[in-house]
Order: C-alpha cells, then structure tokens, then sequence
C-alpha cells in the first residue's frame, strides 16, 4: 500500500526518534522520580522523542505495562513568559473530571536536578491525528462529521465553568485582547533583530482599535485540528493537546483562530466546501453559536488580523531560535521564512477592518 500525504505528515510530525544529544537526561533519575509520584509505575523505561512540535520538547516514555508522555521545559535561556509546562499541567488536571477530553496527568516536577528542567508526565492517548485539514482520505460525511466534533469540543471547552474548576485566577479579568496585543508585542520584539515595519504599524492598529470582551472563558490557544487526537474509528475527539499558550480571556480569540484554516490553509483553495463535506465559514459561525449561546459574532476581520500578528509573533521567536541554534524542530527555518507573507495577509485583513 502506498502511503498518502497525510501518513506521510503524521510520519514526519507525530513520530519517535532517538533523543536529540541536546535534549537528552538522566533516565534513571526520571525513572526513580515516577516510580515515587506515580502510581502503577514500573519500569524499565524507553525513552524516545516526538519529532513534531516548535516549542517544549515531548518524550514518549514506554515501559512493559503502559505508555507515558513527558512535557518538558527545553533547555537554555527562555522568554520569561514561554515555555511554561506548569501552567498546562495545571488546566489539563482541572479539565480532567470534565467532559472535555484531555489526557490524564500524572505529576508535575519543579525539581530542575532530576532532569534538568520542569516537566509532567501524562497519559499517552492512542488516536488519530489529522494533519492536513481538507482530509483527503475520507468522505464527504465523515468530513462534516469530524468538523463538528472540532467545533462542538471547542464550544464546550468555553461553556466549561472556569471558576467551579478552580481556575478562577488562571488570568486576568478583562481586556484580554490588549494583553495579547501586547505579550505577543513583546515576543516579537525580544526575538527579532530589527524592527519590522509592517508588525509595528499593526502593533500601533491593533491597540487602537481593541474590541470590547463580552464574555470571558477558558481559551485554549493554539486550537487547530493537529492539535488534537481523535477516536481511532468514531468523529469524536479523545484528546485536546498543548496547552501552552492557555489562560482566561476573550473565547472569540480561539474561535476566530480556528477560522483562520478557512482564509490562510488549504482549506481556502477548495471551490465547494459543501460537496467536499466541510462546513463554511458561515455554517461554522452558525454551529459554534448555537452551542455558545450566541446570537452571532461581531466583524472578524479585526480578529482575523490579530491572529495574523500573534501567527507572526511566534515566527519571530522561531527565527530567534534558529539564529541562537536551539531550535528543535527540522522544518523551523523554513518556518522562519513565512514572516514576509504573513505580516501581509495581517495587514490586508486590517484594512478590511478599516484601517
């Protein structure tokens, strides 16, 4: 059997190799570390590493009985707000009880001499990760089917009841938009060399023009189909994955972030996205309202520019790895080289926003 694209892609992203010599530690001291926090434990251990991911280096950790998932902090000098595996550690435990589906959390380590940086260790979640979002192996229906299960997850993540789940201070109430204007601000700016114009006249926009927040939720952060893991053989999802970038803010935030596959990804270039069996933009607007509660959304446009502006924020800080030699993924400076065209399309969607 030939492989597709998207098995190749989950070939490339969500397999194992060796440790990279860089990201390597003492396996005995994780090993000694779990069988004292985690129940069930017993070793020995093989410890291999996720190929995907930008950001916090991931471990599969296999022993005879079962399989583990270790996020850890990476090595080196970090951006005072990055990197911040306790902050994960601690929604994915709160979300557990919940019908929002996480995977399960076993301990959280602040003690940098077992491996050398702060990790947790979660349960590995078997599934399907989907790369390419026009989903090329499937049906019509079982496309739509998929897509509502990505939107309803999202709903009932910003339905969850934050404060019963004792996260009522994981963020600041209100103005959540300024705030995220300005950490990416700062982002952008602690990683690049030289100011970029055209970041700087969004910068300038974007502050000026903040919309009002009307309601406030969990947001998740980097919600996109690869994020997630679904059921093997139903459209359900069984896993919201990195967590990293969540906090209490804005929901429109997330949504608005997950509208941009419609304008910026694949999923622009298909002339029918009813026939292919994926929602339109409108259609999604619809659902997610539905489930919300809402009678509908203000103009995106503002929103879509702003997550053109955070996309590139982030793109700046993997340029600034690739620059300093820590960057941990193969394809980051190829990353690096979307700047240009991003602070464009940011821009463009200004405009349509009046600017």
């Amino acid at each position: 059997m030939v492989a597709s694209n998207e098995d190749q892609r989950a070939t490339d992203n969500m397999g194992t190799k060796p440790v990279a010599e860089a990201l390597s530690f003492d396996v005995a001291a994780l090993s000694r570390w779990m069988e004292a926090n985690i129940p069930g434990y017993a070793g020995p251990m093989e410890v291999t590493q996720f190929k995907g991911g930008q950001s916090n280096p991931t471990y599969q950790l296999s022993t005879p009985g079962a399989r583990y998932v270790l996020r850890r902090k990476p090595p080196g000098n970090l951006l005072p707000s990055a990197h911040a595996v306790d902050r994960e550690y601690r929604v994915l435990s709160a979300l557990g009880p919940t019908g929002v589906p996480v995977p399960r959390t076993y301990g959280l380590c602040t003690d940098v001499d077992v491996i050398g940086t702060w990790f947790y260790v979660m349960d590995m979640v078997e599934g399907r990760v989907l790369w390419d979002p026009t989903l090329p192996q499937y049906q019509p229906a079982e496309r739509r089917a998929i897509y509502n299960a990505e939107i309803h997850t999202l709903a009932d993540l910003h339905n969850a009841d934050y404060e019963k789940l004792g996260l009522g201070d994981y963020g600041k109430p209100g103005n959540y938009m300024g705030r995220q204007v300005e950490r990416w601000t700062r982002q952008y700016r602690a990683s690049c060399e030289q100011p970029d114009p055209v970041m700087e006249r969004l910068i300038e926009w974007l502050s000026a023009t903040l919309p009002a927040q009307d309601r406030t939720s969990i947001v998740h952060g980097d919600y996109r189909i690869d994020n997630m893991i679904f059921h093997p053989d139903e459209a359900r999802v069984v896993a919201l994955l990195d967590w990293e970038l969540s906090t209490l803010g804005d929901p429109l935030a997330d949504f608005t972030y997950l509208l941009m596959n419609w304008v910026t990804s694949a999923l622009a270039d298909i002339p029918d996205l009813s026939a292919h069996g994926i929602p339109t933009i409108g259609e999604v607007v619809e659902a997610y309202c539905a489930r919300t509660g809402r009678d509908g959304l203000p103009n995106l446009d503002w929103y879509f520019a702003y997550n053109c502006f955070r996309t590139t924020a982030i793109l700046y800080s993997i340029a600034g790895r690739v620059r300093d030699g820590t960057a941990n993924h193969p394809n980051a400076r190829a990353q690096a080289l979307k700047i240009p065209k991003m602070t464009a399309i940011a821009w463009s969607f200004a405009e349509r926003a009046g600017a």
